[in-house]
């Protein structure tokens, strides 16, 4: 488990009170590291509290890392830039949770607790933040370079079919 940033999100927001911090990527759960090809690189991220227009209690955040992920046709390791944002917006009241989220589908919201773990959301929006399945543009391996020249085309086949008939 990771260091965790403990603040009460609702005095936070209250308060309109800004964090801005750096993690290495290392620090963060194996939840994370399990998803990344090495633990290199640092995460920086900023939270700051806020009021929205409506006058609810709401947190700003963002990130930037860049991670080591695994490519996914030629298993090597390459780089991913994640960058990162968003707004929660805090409540204290389940059932006013439920309307708001029914009245704006787009709305990420809580229900507040008296700590809100800013790693963990980091961690979170990381997780979220990956593709499924991440590849080098153009892998130069010579592994798959050699598995590409033994595998024939099966359209020669075809091919010579076609040119027996004619």
């Amino acid at each position: 488990m990771s260091n965790p940033i403990l603040i009460d999100p609702l005095a936070f927001a209250r308060d309109g009170a800004s964090l801005q911090n750096e993690r290495p990527v290392a620090a963060l759960a194996e939840r994370v590291h399990e998803l990344l090809a090495s633990d290199a690189g640092v995460v920086k991220f900023a939270v700051e509290g806020f009021q929205d227009r409506l006058l609810r209690p709401s947190l700003r955040y963002c990130l930037s890392v860049t991670l080591s992920v695994e490519c996914q046709r030629c298993l090597t390791p390459m780089p991913f830039e994640l960058e990162a944002e968003g707004v929660i917006t805090l409540f204290s009241r389940e059932d006013k949770l439920e309307a708001a989220v029914e009245a704006d589908d787009e709305l990420d919201a809580i229900l507040a607790e008296e700590t809100f773990d800013v790693i963990a959301l980091i961690e979170d929006e990381i997780i979220m933040g990956l593709p499924l399945s991440l590849m080098h543009d153009d892998c130069d391996t010579e592994e798959l370079k050699r598995a590409k020249a033994d595998k024939p085309n099966p359209f020669a086949v075809l091919a010579a079919l076609k040119q027996s008939k004619s």
